[in-house]
């Protein structure tokens, strides 16, 4: 049975009231900037490998828009790894975002004039007055969305960019079964033997970036890479991929620790595969590449809604071996590493799932997913303890999946490197656009930081003065950690090591997490407590 919350981390066949959240959202994020300077002030002009690109100054910031990071992946060129973009002449206008990859949830970008096959690209903000040889640290952002939906042109870095004098970069990578195929008769075609060509887009914007971004003013020595949900599941790729060596030096992951989502191996992928294709009218015994190929996209979108793709597979030699996998044996590209999630993710899903829940409904659906665990869970989460059974479930989908899983994967990390651990916790956050259910409390939901740390076009309403001091102070410890490794900020709450605490490592001690609350920000030790941790050890789900 497929739980509420995999519903957006990984898609479903349909969930009408997430696919309105997110095709409002969608067109929020289809805006496009100005191409006029006010006051006809020069243009900032830089020169990459493929040719110069003119971009604007807006704010504090510059930005640089729609740059290709590789070739179009259309036509004979599609499910193949990404080659290397094109040159051109003279200098490109650099003022547009580019399309969103086809979308592959049921319900993606709606605009089909903001989606194309012909995606690959980035934008590059850096802080006006940056130029070649400055050295500023750089960020990386890879959006999530299931691997199956999203764009990285709903995460505008002007802002960072100025506050934290870094470059930030954000990036579109293929998505669906466009980005995720484990068919071995596309995986012979590469020298990875794999179908996981979105992680080999992140791989190959990461190498864009460190070929580029000294023409910024970047420092391709201190690349952090940065995401959230699928986006943070794709950082776990990252940190476990041979190839992604030496790309980046520090991670960021937020809500979406590697302990949860877990990589499919071979078969698992195949067999995924072959239902897809079979579903697309590509079901051999020969010739599916061509075929798959040939079919249209809105015939390959079809096909996926009942058969979503469970993102990079593992097992081939892009991905040897599952991240946890790697990660717990200490064979990975060993970096500092920032983890964190929201208070109540779970609340994201369950308020667009099952909004009405009643208290029997509740108390059945434990029941069946946990077994004979589940009159326990019951007694845990009495629905009296938390005012509705809408927020006892949310409380029980977090704490099994998203908390307990992010301190896990936190302690896996902190024995072998720097580790810092947060939990987002603004009782008032805004939630996505369209997402919001009357009546229900959506706060520190599933995305909720994401308007605190990005020019966000998809939160539901703006920030309070109040929650935009939260925000700057988030950018600014997210700011030192890219420049640092660590974030320490003058004036702000210190932020120790998740393995400060006495006791910590191989025996009992509470991991260290800072709450980042609009009231205070705080260092504490119960988040493992508060979430109930040492029972959910003993009761965890299935990894994805």
């Amino acid at each position: 049975m497929k739980r509420p919350w995999q519903r957006l981390i990984r898609p479903a066949a349909a969930r009408p009231l997430l696919g309105t959240a997110l095709a409002l959202a969608a067109l929020l994020a289809s805006a496009v900037p100005a191409n006029a300077l006010p006051g006809g002030s020069p243009r900032p002009v830089v020169t990459v490998a493929q040719g110069g690109l003119r971009g604007q100054d807006r704010g504090g910031a510059q930005e640089f828009l729609g740059i290709p990071y590789a070739a179009p992946p259309v036509g004979a060129a599609r499910l193949r790894p990404p080659q290397a973009p094109p040159r051109w002449r003279g200098v490109r206008e650099a003022v547009r975002q580019a399309p969103a990859c086809l979308q592959f949830s049921p319900f993606g970008l709606a605009d089909p004039a903001a989606v194309s096959e012909d995606c690959l690209y980035l934008d590059v903000y850096r802080p006006r007055g940056a130029r070649p040889g400055a050295r500023l640290p750089v960020i990386v952002w890879v959006h999530g969305g299931a691997y199956s939906q999203g764009t990285g042109t709903q995460f505008g870095g002007r802002t960072t960019a100025d506050l934290t004098q870094s470059v930030v970069v954000s990036i579109n990578y293929r998505l669906g079964q466009l980005g995720y195929l484990g068919l071995p008769e596309l995986a012979a075609g590469n020298e990875r033997r794999s179908g996981s060509f979105g992680l080999m887009d992140q791989i190959a914007a990461l190498g864009w970036t460190r070929q580029n971004i000294a023409a910024f003013g970047g420092d391709p020595g201190s690349v952090t890479v940065s995401g959230q949900s699928a986006g943070s599941g794709s950082v776990c790729a990252l940190l476990a991929a041979p190839s992604a060596a030496g790309l980046f030096h520090r991670a960021v992951l937020q809500s979406g620790p590697c302990t949860l989502l877990g990589a499919p191996d071979g078969a698992r992928a195949e067999s995924q595969a072959r239902t897809f294709a079979a579903r697309a009218g590509c079901a051999g015994p020969a010739g599916v590449p061509e075929c798959l190929r040939a079919v249209s996209g809105a015939a390959l979108v079809e096909a996926a809604r009942t058969v979503p793709t469970a993102g990079p597979a593992s097992g081939d030699g892009l991905l040897p071996a599952a991240p946890a996998q790697a990660i717990g044996s200490g064979a990975w590209n060993k970096v500092p590493v920032m983890i964190g999630s929201t208070r109540s993710e779970a609340r994201l899903f369950v308020a667009l799932t099952q909004p009405h829940l009643t208290a029997e409904q509740y108390a059945a659906q434990v029941l069946a997913e946990h077994g004979a665990s589940g009159p326990e869970v019951l007694a845990r989460y009495p629905v009296k303890d938390h005012g509705s059974p809408y927020l006892a479930l949310s409380a029980v989908m977090t704490d099994s999946t998203f908390a307990c899983h992010t301190a896990w994967t936190a302690r896996m990390f902190a024995a072998q490197v720097p580790t810092y651990a947060y939990e987002f916790d603004d009782p008032r956050s805004p939630t996505l656009a369209g997402a919001q259910v009357p009546g229900l409390d959506m706060a520190n939901a599933h995305s909720a930081e994401l308007a605190y740390l990005h020019d966000f076009t998809m939160g539901d309403r703006p920030l309070t003065s109040v929650q935009l001091g939260l925000a700057t102070a988030m950018k600014r410890y997210w700011g030192s950690f890219a420049r640092f490794g660590a974030p320490a900020v003058a004036g702000q709450a210190a932020w120790p090591p998740a393995g400060a605490g006495a006791g910590f490592g191989a025996g009992p001690g509470a991991a260290t997490f800072l709450t980042l609350d609009p009231a205070a920000t705080r260092t504490s030790t119960s988040f493992e407590a508060d979430h109930q941790c040492a029972f959910w050890r003993t009761r965890p789900p299935r990894p994805l």
